[in-house]
């Protein structure tokens, strides 16, 4: 759900070096006499920083926990300030090269847990940063004495309240700093000149009556501008036994060491007995595995779970054992545990290593990625230990392309994960489906223009809510803020945000406009049909960043809030309304999501420790003054909902599903409440609660009470990665309880189309049914009305009856629901558009130009059309009525007869390759190991056969088809000829001419057929001279000799017409009108019908044997399409190039060269209903003598992906 866009923002902390006499360097408390030793090491004659280590009996563990000072100054040590002067020259010189070399490359990079704030290290530097606007706040310059005491920067800890910042140094010292600020204090404000900003969208906004930002600044200071912040050495801290890897969370700074292999806990402050320190060896730990050592270990504060990875590639789940601060801890020969844990990933072998871990709270996953660069990801269900595999996933590249994995974490919503590698980086949806990545820029145009985003990652992090991205490439001294386009859905579960495909970026949102469109419109790439609409800055001044957008489903409202309040937009005006007070604005925040019901903003709240449901009209200006309506909750909601035409559900913190109805009268709108449901001892944590909707049954829609739908509504729920069923039943008491069913796993959305009202279509455009009243009835009338759609990661699935599902459940509550239809994508898909009969995605795509110093991605639309899935699963239930009405209610598309034809396409692929995966095993017996299944092929041509175009689909299957699956198809077809005399009798000349290749293939038409003759005459009364044309470029491809044609032409009376027309000896021409230059659609140029061939009255040699030329003489080929795209080509002897176009589906070029060989490429352009790869045939031709049995070969080369459209070449072999 997440997608990279545009190109990413750059950053860095200088262009040039200082002046090193105006800097003020700390010593961090350092002692010059006593960093002799240390420096010696340093500056080793490798150069490589050494890690100090103390031998340490595996019995006993020292913890160095050496405050050096405590001073509290901006930058003051226990020497006071220090410049960058040494009583040392030599010494500083050598450490002052180091500096130049390593010390502005940026080595980490951490951001804090609000994301206002992140910091960077260099070898020397910590530099503190507000992210928005992005500058930076302080920095601390290590003096040459500090480095020398306690070697180079390598990583960096940050308390998540950004109150304390670690730098961990080589030789296994932990520096600390304290970050204090000033909310009233700013090194940068903003400055309006006038009462007015010039900036202002004053005609596009409403909200802050009588704005003036120069007063609004005033009264708020704390909004806005840079914030001064200073940096204060704390303390440091120093590990004898080495730091392998160290975490810093709220209460404590967990340190894993070298040797001996074990964890240190050090409190940031002592406990209320002084203890500050706790320690556990490794061996102590009967979980781990015996000499083990932790070589990677991260925490997730809201599951309250660490994943440690081992250098035996194994990964373990661990949890701190709380409470054991305490003396007793500090016994060695009886100490308690600190941690518990459990391994979840054992490797097979050392491809299976595991690198890198990430967890996901919002899904309950947990990432771990290999050393062969694959990703296994684990599902948490509980904290003992049951944590089984959930999904794998995998580069589109190998380890030698990508390199090592560098890094690896979720966003902030759990919907995304960011993999960074040393040559690239790639990002997952949260259950698999691909994103954007590096790995398909040309690395020769990113290193020339220096786009370390696109060559590496050594660190990322996630900013501004998820909406960013920053990254850092390999010896950069920069950052790359790259921003990412989400999906709504991921902030608000809404089912207009799916059918509507409403994208949210950073500072804005993008909303889908072809609904309206037509149909080509509709399925078309072209960027324009993206929205992008700005969020007013004066909004985002203060309440960035923006967590949750939401737009109406008649699409022509969007709502979006932020840190606090909200503000909505109208698509059609082009105005945004914002609150007038902004104190009113700050007064409440949303939680538990917003909806549209029809121009009334439904928005859940919360303020001052109360919770509401609030209810705004777009049509009167946003104050709490005017609010229609606010009902209270007595908890915080967790999702509201609309269900049906005057529902909601509200489901709350408590575990309690409200169901309200929306009352309407000409003086006033109110939420009436009608019914509630407790699900306590169903659903365990009402927090991971995603979506919920119900099912009511029809008779209770039209005829029953508002207050008895919860007794007899079928609720669904998404729990985590759950679509989870609960259906009402009575026990023996007669007490209402609920019978709960797992129907899907890994499920990212899923929309009920019964919900989706605006979306039906219109009465004109369904099959005729009985007539009904109420839109109830007219929404009956469409076959997937009560259709079930989700998406897990893989491919779309939908029950075309959700009733089905229900029954299926109700009968029998431990059977598996029916199989759903499986719709295979290769794009996000983001909606169905149910109107159009398409699956509505995006694909990212990188740019890269020679003529621009920068790439940038942009998101073309996908389509893919689910007809044919849907078609093929009623036929295979051998339920053709119901394939009929779901085929009638969309044979107005243009594209209708597409769909038909790629779902005989595709059951006449798989018939070809069920009758070879069933043939004899035992050549002695002949016996079928498995019987193969009942063929579906004659069911799907009877279908088809209801349908005018029935003749077109089949000879277009055809031509997209190889030719070992002809006798497959026509098996079950009337004969060639039948076919054939019954395009003569509907006019279609152009579909017979491809019936007479059929017959050709077959050996059922002779040179001088009278079928051919037939159909060429048709064709000279009705002028169709294209079709002539290609009618004798087809007798003179089978018959190089000429004489076929020269008889076939002379039969329907076509002869040179005048004397006046000089033509080569044996000519003839067809049509009238002159045209030259070889071009055209099969004709001779843009002259129009004119066409001249040149047959041969007698072939000597083989040297004397000529081809059709173009009036010019310079064309060589011959084509023969018949309007389908095949072609058919003769060696050629003459001299010269030409180009032509065939008939068919694409364009073709034919060039014949002077040795006797020809060759043909073809490039199709892709159907309508796909977006991927493009298609390229190639076809060589070799001679056959006449009289030998001629066959076509089918050749199908595709450039890769998936896509609807199926090309092939025809060649004489």
């Amino acid at each position: 759900m997440y997608w990279p866009i545009g190109a990413p923002r750059i950053y860095a902390a200088s262009n040039r070096t200082p002046p090193e006499e105006s800097l003020v360097a700390s010593d961090d408390g350092a002692d010059t006499n006593s960093a002799e030793t240390a420096r010696e090491e340093w500056f080793s004659e490798k150069s490589e920083a050494v890690t100090k280590r103390v031998s340490v009996d595996d019995e006993q563990v020292r913890v160095g926990s050496n405050k050096v000072d405590e001073s509290r100054g901006r930058t003051q040590t226990a020497d006071g300030p220090t410049r960058l002067t040494s009583e040392s020259p030599t010494e500083d010189k050598k450490e002052s090269d180091y500096g130049k070399q390593h010390g502005r490359k940026i080595v980490a990079l951490r951001v804090s847990r609000n994301g206002h704030m992140f910091a960077t290290i260099s070898a020397s530097t910590l530099t503190i940063w507000q992210t928005r606007p992005t500058a930076i706040l302080a920095s601390v310059v290590r003096s040459p004495q500090s480095i020398r005491t306690y070697g180079p920067s390598i990583n960096l800890l940050v308390r998540p309240d950004s109150a304390i910042y670690v730098v961990q140094t080589s030789l296994g010292y932990l520096i600390t700093y304290s970050l204090a600020t000033d909310p009233n204090s700013k090194v940068y404000k903003p400055q309006y000149l006038n009462g007015s900003n010039g900036h202002q969208r004053r005609h596009s906004m409403h909200g802050y009556k009588d704005y003036n930002p120069r007063e609004r600044f005033q009264d708020h200071a704390d909004d806005g501008g840079i914030r001064e912040v200073n940096i204060r050495f704390r303390m440091v801290i120093k590990i004898d036994a080495g730091v392998v890897r160290a975490l810093a969370l709220d209460e404590e700074l967990v340190v894993a060491t070298h040797r001996p292999a074990a964890i240190q806990c050090i409190r940031w402050t002592p406990d209320s007995t002084g203890s500050q320190t706790s320690t556990e060896l490794l061996n102590r730990m009967p979980w781990i595995a015996k000499k083990s050592t932790i070589t990677d270990m991260i925490h997730d504060r809201p599951m309250n779970l660490s994943a440690w990875i081992m250098n035996d590639g194994k990964a373990y789940a661990v949890q701190r054992v709380s409470g054991l601060f305490s003396a007793a801890s500090k016994d060695l020969q009886t100490p308690k545990p600190l941690f518990r844990g459990y391994c979840f990933h054992t490797p097979q072998s050392e491809e299976g290593y595991a690198v890198k871990a990430a967890i996901n709270a919002r899904f309950s996953l947990i990432a771990v990625g290999c050393a062969n660069n694959d990703i296994y990801v684990y599902s948490a269900r509980d904290y003992v230990g049951n944590i089984p595999i959930s999904h794998r996933l995998a580069l589109s590249v190998s380890s030698s392309t990508s390199g090592r994995m560098t890094y690896l974490n979720y966003s902030p919503d759990g919907y995304c994960l960011f993999a960074g590698y040393e040559r690239g980086w790639a990002s997952w949806s949260v259950y698999g489906k691909a994103g954007g990545n590096s790995f398909v820029s040309d690395s020769s145009i990113s290193e020339s223009n220096e786009e370390g985003w696109l060559t590496g990652v050594t660190e990322a992090s996630w900013i501004s809510g998820g909406a960013e991205i920053l990254l850092l490439g390999p010896n950069d001294d920069r950052l790359w803020v790259l921003e990412v386009a989400r999906s709504a859905v991921a902030g608000c579960f809404s089912s207009a945000n799916i059918s509507r495909s409403l994208l949210q970026t950073n500072t804005g949102f993008m909303a889908y406009r072809g609904h309206e469109q037509s149909d080509l419109t509709t399925i078309s790439a072209d960027a324009s049909l993206w929205n992008h609409v700005q969020i007013p800055s004066s909004y985002l001044e203060d309440q960035w960043p923006i967590r949750s957008a939401v737009i109406s489903p008649d699409g022509r409202y969007v709502a979006v809030a932020g840190r606090r309040g909200l503000a909505h937009y109208s698509v059609h005006s082009g105005r945004w309304k914002t609150f007038v007070d902004r104190d009113m604005e700050e007064e409440f925040v949303v939680r538990g999501g917003m909806c549209w019901h029809q121009h009334i903003l439904i928005a859940a709240v919360e303020f001052s420790d109360y919770y509401e449901i609030r209810l705004y009209s777009r049509e009167l200006s946003l104050d709490n003054t005017l609010m229609l309506h606010a009902e209270s909750l007595p908890a915080p909601a967790v999702i509201i909902s609309l269900s049906g035409e005057d529902s909601l559900l509200v489901y709350t913190y408590d575990n309690i599903l409200y169901h309200y109805i929306i009352v309407a009268t000409a003086e006033s709108i109110r939420l009436v409440q009608v019914g509630q449901i407790a699900f306590h001892g169903i659903i365990r944590a009402p927090a991971r609660v995603r979506a919920i909707s119900w099912v009511l049954p029809d008779d209770q829609i039209q005829n029953g009470e508002p207050a008895q739908d919860v007794a007899v509504a079928t609720v669904l729920f998404l729990v985590d990665g759950k679509l989870v069923l609960l259906q009402p039943s009575t026990n023996d008491a007669g007490e209402l309880k609920y019978d709960m069913k797992i129907i899907a796993q890994n499920v990212e959305y899923y929309v009920l189309m019964r919900d989706q009202l605006f979306f039906q279509l219109p009465e004109s455009e369904a099959p005729s049914t009985p007539p009904a009243d109420g839109a109830l009835s007219s929404l009956n009338s469409h076959g997937l009305r009560d259709s079930l759609w989700l998406f897990d990661g893989r491919d779309v699935k939908v029950w075309p009856d959700v009733l089905d599902v229900l029954r299926s459940a109700s009968i029998e509550p431990t059977r598996e629901p029916p199989s759903a239809v499986k719709i295979p994508v290769d794009f996000y898909p983001l909606s169905v558009l149910l109107s159009k009969g398409i699956i509505l995605g995006v694909e990212p795509e990188l740019i890269q130009r020679r003529d621009i110093n920068f790439a940038f991605f942009r998101l073309p639309i996908r389509t893919h059309l689910f007809l044919p899935r849907l078609m093929r699963y009623y036929l295979s239930q051998y339920n053709s009525p119901a394939a009929l009405h779901l085929s009638h209610f969309y044979a107005h598309l243009l594209y209708f007869p597409h769909a038909l034809e790629m779902l005989l396409h595709d059951v006449l692929d798989d018939e070809v390759d069920n009758s070879k995966a069933h043939t004899p095993h035992n050549s002695a017996t002949g016996e079928i190991t498995t019987p193969p299944p009942p063929p579906l092929l004659p069911t799907v041509l009877t279908f088809l056969s209801s349908f005018p175009q029935y003749l077109d689909i089949l000879i277009q299957c055809t031509r997209k088809t190889e030719l070992r699956s002809w006798r497959t198809l026509f098996a079950h077809l009337p004969p060639p000829q039948q076919l054939f005399e019954e395009s003569l009798q509907k006019g279609a000349l152009k579909t017979a001419g491809g019936y007479l290749l059929v017959l050709h293939t077959f050996e059922e038409l002779g040179d001088s057929s009278q079928q051919l003759v037939r159909l060429l005459r048709r064709a000279k009364e009705e002028g169709d001279w294209e079709l002539c044309m290609e009618l004798a470029r087809f007798l003179k491809a089978v018959d190089e000799s000429g004489d076929a044609l020269r008889e076939a032409l002379e039969r329907v009376g076509l002869r040179s017409p005048a004397a006046s027309v000089t033509t080569p000896s044996g000519s003839f021409v067809l049509g009238g009108g002159g045209g030259g230059g070889g071009r055209g659609r099969g004709s001779a140029g843009d002259g129009g019908g004119g066409f001249m061939f040149s047959v041969p009255r007698s072939t000597s040699s083989e040297s004397e044997e000529s081809s059709p030329l173009p009036r010019d003489g310079n064309g060589l080929g011959v084509d023969m399409g018949l309007g389908l795209g095949l072609e058919i080509q003769t060696r050629s002897q003459g001299r010269g190039n030409g180009n032509g176009n065939g008939t068919g589906s694409g364009n073709r070029s034919g060039d014949g060269s002077g040795d006797g060989s020809g060759s043909r490429s073809a490039s199709r352009s892709p159907s309508p209903m796909s977006r991927g790869p493009t298609t390229t045939t190639t076809m060589t031709t070799v001679r056959v003598p006449k009289g030998e049995k001629k066959k076509m070969t089918m050749k199908n080369k595709r450039a890769g992906g998936g896509g609807d459209y199926f090309s092939s070449s025809g060649a004489l072999d």
